[in-house]
């Protein structure tokens, strides 16, 4: 045996043993997790690779962690359904919150399910029910015995808008050995940017299996009564008030914004902020840090009447972030003030609200550069720039036009990543069908 295999089986049996050993804790963090919040409990076997929906026919999976990778694979699982309506289409995520994104876009058009502990046997299991005859990544979660499984039964697997950072290329070289012959033979990178695909055939990925696609993210279409509905909620709760949204914030930042939010309030005392955290289990902390402040509040999810005495509307409801966008006159997307990385920042340039970021926008650098540098966006530190930023915004409708046009504008430039995505996928769809 070469030096190289051995290398490879012997970091292989290390990951799995250490999968096993851990699997005692992994059982107490979920029971723990579904204990303490009932949203946990939902098909909680799944994640020990039981009771998953059973196909009697091959199925595309997708693999969409989170809320946000599940909002950008919106477009690709609309091409989906209409391109391979004799498919079943299946969604995996890890968090409830993403669960209830799927559920909500989708409406009983696709499959959810969690994604299993990484145990040779659950991941069998959830192999042997979904039947995956292509299984789609979105963006770069790595999974071991998942890949190993693609491997075994030839079922080609495709990363989906791949991105690596300069920080990540050290961690996957030690991880290297599990993914080497994946990533040489049998892994398709549909990386994000030429920079990415470099670090990806840095890690030994193949040239000929690794090109440049773009972000689909890109590809977001604008819902058809969007504006509509956001015009209607703006005019029934909040009228002809100055309305700025802070988007899917989270612990830590919105202390931030409240203190922009007084700031701005001194300058213009009628101007209103929309404040939508990102999970929802935090709801009730946040409606304890608005009075905490002293601030006059109205409730989304008890349909309070938002009267001109409201400083603050909580949007402490799931799947409406995009209504509140469209129903605003400035976007501020979260976690970029404290380090969680940013979120998306083209849903509001897909309705041309001008935005403002934190520093902290390492998730999806790629694109906050983009934004920045084309000055469709502005990058703020803190409280009082927060809050500078916000009034002059408010004041200036010609600098609110003008910043929002330009984020449309790279909106449109970059579109096409689906386009060349599934012109990959359509070979790889009717390959499965001959091996069948």
């Amino acid at each position: 045996m070469s030096e190289r295999l051995l290398k490879t089986s012997l970091v292989r049996m290390t990951y799995l043993a250490a999968a096993y050993l851990l699997l005692p804790l992994f059982v107490l963090y979920w029971l723990w997790r579904a204990a303490s919040k009932p949203v946990y409990r939902d098909h909680l076997s799944q994640r020990f690779g039981f009771n998953y929906p059973e196909f009697s026919r091959s199925s595309i999976w997708i693999h969409a962690v989170s809320v946000g990778e599940v909002q950008a694979s919106i477009p690709l699982v609309k091409s989906l359904l209409n391109e391979f309506p004799e498919r079943d289409v299946i969604v995996s995520t890890v968090t409830p919150t993403g669960a209830e994104r799927v559920r909500t876009l989708f409406a009983g058009k696709v499959h959810h399910c969690y994604i299993p502990y990484e145990s040779p046997g659950a991941v069998r299991r959830f192999f042997d029910a979904v039947k995956p005859s292509l299984a789609l990544i979105m963006e770069t979660e790595l999974w071991p015995n998942l890949f190993h499984e693609c491997e075994e039964r030839n079922v080609p697997l495709v990363l989906v808008s791949a991105r690596i950072s300069v920080k990540s290329v050290s961690r996957y070289q030690f991880l290297l050995p599990l993914f080497r012959k994946a990533l040489s033979h049998g892994i398709i990178i549909a990386a994000q940017t030429q920079a990415d695909e470099e670090r990806f055939l840095s890690l030994g990925a193949e040239p000929q299996r690794t090109s440049v696609m773009g972000n689909i993210k890109f590809d977001v279409d604008c819902p058809v009564n969007l504006r509509a509905d956001g015009a209607a909620l703006r005019k029934k709760s909040f009228g002809d008030r100055p309305v700025w949204v802070a988007g899917s914030t989270h612990e830590g930042e919105e202390e931030i914004i409240l203190q922009a939010h007084q700031i701005l309030m001194q300058s213009l005392p009628d101007a209103l902020l929309v404040l939508v955290p990102r999970h929802p289990e935090r709801f009730s902390v946040v409606r304890g840090l608005l009075d905490k402040h002293g601030l006059r509040v109205s409730e989304r999810s008890t349909n309070q009447i938002c009267s001109a005495e409201s400083q603050v509307f909580l949007g402490d409801t799931m799947g409406e972030l995009l209504l509140f966008y469209a129903a605003s006159d400035v976007a501020f997307v979260g976690g970029s003030l404290v380090p969680i990385g940013g979120h998306n920042m083209l849903e509001p340039a897909m309705l041309g609200l001008p935005i403002i970021t934190g520093p902290h926008v390492f998730n999806a650098q790629d694109i906050a550069d983009l934004f920045i540098d084309d000055g469709a966006a502005v990058l703020v530190d803190n409280a009082v720039e927060l809050a500078e930023t916000v009034c002059n915004l408010l004041t200036n409708s010609a600098e609110r036009t003008a910043i929002g046009g330009r984020g449309e504008q790279l909106l449109r430039r970059n579109r096409g990543a689906l386009r060349r995505l599934l012109t990959l996928l359509l070979p790889l769809v009717n390959a499965a069908k001959e091996r069948r």
